[in-house]
């Protein structure tokens, strides 16, 4: 059992109607049909899934409440600034605590690593729901204000419950818009633009507008003091899989980071997040670095062996030389890690190059 929650000064009552509700589905729900740790999403692409074409409206000013928010088509009012938050996925998790919201969350579940050394002080008592998808019932027992998902199908029916039920009880929902499953909520494209967008609408929503900006501009500020790479490289973002590789395609956060750093993505001509790429195509692009995305339950140094063994891949250059950047998974998703990840992997980079 969690951990059970901080109670804060001014306590969110549900209403009558939905306290019933609630009890209802205390007393029927069934578990929460989780994914198994860096699956898939099943309602997305993959691990990192491009932003809207802009951030989810709101017509209201900074600081301005109710505010009214839309993420993935999906309406939610906000009367205040929530008091009582649950996250779903590393990348809403670590949102609220990088805008000084952590004495909010109220219970966190789906964590794709650690949090960052820096964030870590803030989330150390805050309770765990569930390794995967928390059952509904599990959420609504902390009587939370908002549920911030990182996944669109974290809040479904095989997740932690669909939004429409949250919504009946007065409960509102957000999904990173990063994760919008449908074409005409995300562009063609992610950008940083749209990366720091929802910085700033998660900021006016949690009430904390000021520490928004302030993350905004430093990550402008750290992303602007990056030197892409001028060498040409090229190189492909391995993200999990033996049989076929799971790579980062030319639409989600691994092309934008990688254009960042001043890498050619060898999978850019597929118009998606992430896709699976046969390791024949793999040794046809022989790529010049490989990025490795490494997670608890598939390690940069497991990719390494993989392809090591491989015999359709032992023999590219990049592999037998080690040609390797590493980035943690938890910044492969669209959210505040992804600027650190292009400093992280510019600096690795450029050590890469000065050995070769």
């Amino acid at each position: 059992m969690p951990a059970a929650p901080r109670r804060l000064s001014r306590r969110r009552t549900l209403p009558p109607v939905a306290g019933l509700a609630v009890a209802a589905l205390l007393s029927g729900c069934a578990g929460s049909g989780a994914t198994g740790p860096g699956a898939a999403d099943p309602g997305v692409a993959g691990p990192g899934e491009a932003a809207p074409s802009s951030s989810a409206a709101s017509a209201s000013p900074a600081g301005a409440f109710p505010l009214a928010v839309s993420s993935c088509g999906v309406d939610a009012t906000l009367e205040e600034p929530p008091e009582r938050i649950v996250t779903i996925k590393s990348s809403a998790t670590e949102m609220v605590l990088a805008l000084g919201a952590g004495d909010r969350l109220v219970g966190t579940a789906f964590a794709d690593g650690d949090v960052p050394a820096e964030l870590a002080p803030a989330a150390a008592d805050v309770p765990v729901l569930a390794e995967k998808n928390p059952a509904q019932e599990a959420v609504l027992e902390l009587e939370p204000d908002l549920v911030y998902a990182g996944w669109e199908s974290n809040l479904s029916a095989d997740g932690a419950g669909e939004r429409q039920t949250y919504q009946d009880l007065g409960v509102a929902t957000y999904v990173s818009p990063s994760a919008c499953k449908g074409a005409e909520h995300r562009p063609e494209r992610l950008t940083f633009d749209l990366v720091l967008e929802e910085i700033t609408e998660v900021g006016r929503m949690l009430g904390e507008d000021e520490a928004a900006a302030e993350l905004v501009a430093a990550q402008r500020a750290e992303l602007d003091a990056v030197v892409p790479s001028g060498a040409g490289l090229t190189a492909l973002w391995y993200s999990s899989g033996e049989d076929v590789p799971y790579v980062g395609a030319g639409i989600g956060a691994p092309q934008m980071i990688m254009d960042a750093v001043g890498l050619e993505n060898v999978a850019a001509g597929v118009q998606d997040t992430w896709t699976s790429l046969g390791w024949e195509a793999v040794a046809e692009a022989n790529p010049d670095v490989v990025v490795l995305v490494d997670a608890a339950w598939n390690t940069a140094e497991h990719k390494k062996e993989a392809l090591e063994r491989n015999p359709v891949t032992a023999t590219l250059p990049a592999v037998q030389e080690e040609r390797y950047l590493v980035v943690p998974f938890p910044a492969t998703e669209a959210g505040m890690r992804n600027v650190p990840a292009v400093t992280d992997l510019a600096a690795q980079l450029a050590e890469l190059e000065v050995a070769r």
